[in-house]
């Protein structure tokens, strides 16, 4: 049975095939995101660890084929917790962290809320109804424009939370705790104007990131994320958006929000043993095998599997001279 939290790819694909193609890209491969898991290898060879997720694998009579955790079987639950530590955070804990974040930027406690226990005991927040306040210094564009990210984000939980991931309860807007929904309140209570609306949502979304190894779980994470800007403009304009900004909002995810290995900073297990074949004087031949220097050394920078690409949105291509230019996500990182 549909509830409100459930996103089907067959609505997504009778929008635009294309918006459904573009959910499924991997920027860094050119190709389609892939499974990662075996968890559907009983269903073909569509659905094996390294295949890839293909629109007719996931619409028609496949279309509620992938589900949030909370909807999965409980066995498949425990077993995914064994193999890949999949454990999902309750809404009111990325809410108690996410607070944190704010309070460090914002200099002070309860910006967009107040954590409370409630009459039966649980952890719940109470939102603050008023307008949000910001520092002297600081003004709602920082605050849109400050880059976040969510690592191994599962169903990204703290970016957007359209549905508490352990209970399966749908919340609304105006009670929502990511990071990326706490970008759009602020937006919604300053912009009114369609176009203004529009771009600072796409510098919100820009300046939003996360990756995650399994595809299934990568793929749920986008799709929210797309949700969530299609919600967030109905309830500010009474109406969807155009095709065209869903899908403009579609390929920020498609590189913001990527499949990789935290560790190594690679598509997951592109990493190999490469063999080089070397012939003496006489014609006879020898196998080498060469193993990543990476994996051997626990060096992220070492590593021979493909380096993942996400997009930095602040500079100029010049390919193209339009903003964005592809980076290597490890380039960010020290060494």
């Amino acid at each position: 049975m549909k509830t409100a939290i459930d996103i089907l790819e067959n609505e997504l694909i009778e929008r635009s095939p294309e918006l459904l193609e573009t959910l499924l890209c991997d920027r860094t491969t050119g190709k389609n995101i892939f499974w990662a898991t075996s968890n559907y290898e009983h269903l073909g060879d569509d659905y094996l660890y390294d295949a890839p997720i293909l629109s007719h694998s996931i619409t028609g009579k496949n279309g509620n084929l992938i589900m949030p955790r909370v909807h999965k079987d409980k066995t498949l639950q425990l077993a995914r917790s064994k193999e890949m530590a999949e454990i999902f955070t309750p809404s009111w804990v990325c809410n108690s962290q996410n607070n944190l974040i704010d309070k460090a930027w914002f200099g002070r406690d309860n910006v967009f809320n107040t954590e409370v226990i409630s009459v039966h005991g649980l952890q719940i927040w109470e939102v603050n109804p008023d307008k949000i306040q910001f520092p002297k210094s600081k003004t709602w564009k920082d605050y849109v424009s400050d880059t976040r990210l969510e690592m191994a984000c599962g169903e990204a939980p703290y970016i957007t939370s359209r549905y508490d991931s352990t209970t399966d309860q749908f919340i609304p807007i105006e009670k929502r705790i990511g990071l990326l929904d706490r970008k759009l309140r602020v937006i919604n209570e300053n912009v009114d104007s369609l176009d203004g609306w529009l771009l600072a949502t796409q510098s919100a979304y820009k300046n939003t990131y996360a990756y995650e190894w399994q595809g299934d779980s990568l793929f749920l994470a986008r799709e929210s994320m797309l949700i969530s800007f299609i919600e967030n403009h109905t309830h500010k304009f009474g109406q969807e958006p155009p095709l065209e900004s869903i899908l403009t909002i579609a390929e920020i995810i498609s590189w913001n929000v990527w499949q990789m290995d935290g560790l190594k900073g690679v598509v997951p297990n592109s990493c190999q043993i490469k063999v080089e074949e070397k012939r003496d004087l006489f014609g006879n031949s020898e196998k080498e095998y060469i193993k990543c220097k990476g994996c051997e050394s626990e060096n992220i920078f070492n590593h021979n599997g493909m380096y993942c690409l996400i997009m930095d949105w602040d500079t100029k291509n010049p390919s193209s001279n339009e903003m964005g230019t592809p980076i290597k996500f490890i380039n960010l990182l020290k060494k």
